[in-house]
């Protein structure tokens, strides 16, 4: 077991330092979506290889390309301006009636108004000391350490009610 290690250790010396470039795909789909993949591009689109090189540790590559005396101008062209499409807005189950600086708001003021969640109100004031429920309305009620108390009505969406 001795004669292991030393000759492990010696092995290990004559692995490569850094890895070889690889070839990868670029895909066009005609619509403006482009991909990179090793794993080749889907029926339909267009493809060209792109030479993917990993500089060794240590090394300063040039992200320039040379300078060539005869190479013509580069021709700028503009994409044409397309509309802004929103894919997901987030739904508080609320109707959103907060925004969110008025609901970190409220939650610093330890204020629970209109329109504010279950969650949020566990949040900010923990787990109620007590749960009442009528019909569809669930009441916490949360004690303070004087024997006050205070209630947070919500209503069957888990909303609290306003007054």
């Amino acid at each position: 077991m001795p004669l292991a290690r030393p000759l492990l250790f010696s092995t290990l010396l004559f692995l490569p330092f850094h890895s070889p470039a690889t070839i990868v795909h670029r895909c066009d789909d005609g619509a403006g979506s482009i991909t990179f993949t090793t794993l080749g591009c889907q029926p339909g689109q267009t493809w060209s290889l792109q030479d993917a090189f990993n500089a060794p540790p240590g090394t300063q590559p040039s992200f320039l390309p040379p300078a060539e005396a005869n190479r013509p101008p580069l021709e700028t062209t503009h994409a044409p301006a397309r509309e802004l499409v929103v894919v997901g807005q987030h739904e508080d189950g609320c109707g959103n009636r907060l925004s969110a600086e008025q609901r970190r708001k409220a939650m610093l003021n330890l204020q629970a108004p209109a329109g504010m969640t279950q969650r949020d109100v566990e949040s900010m004031l923990g787990k109620p000391d007590k749960i009442a429920r009528k019909n569809a309305e669930v009441r916490y009620v949360y004690k303070d350490r004087k024997g006050n108390s205070s209630q947070v009505t919500f209503d069957e969406n888990g909303c609290v009610k306003g007054k």
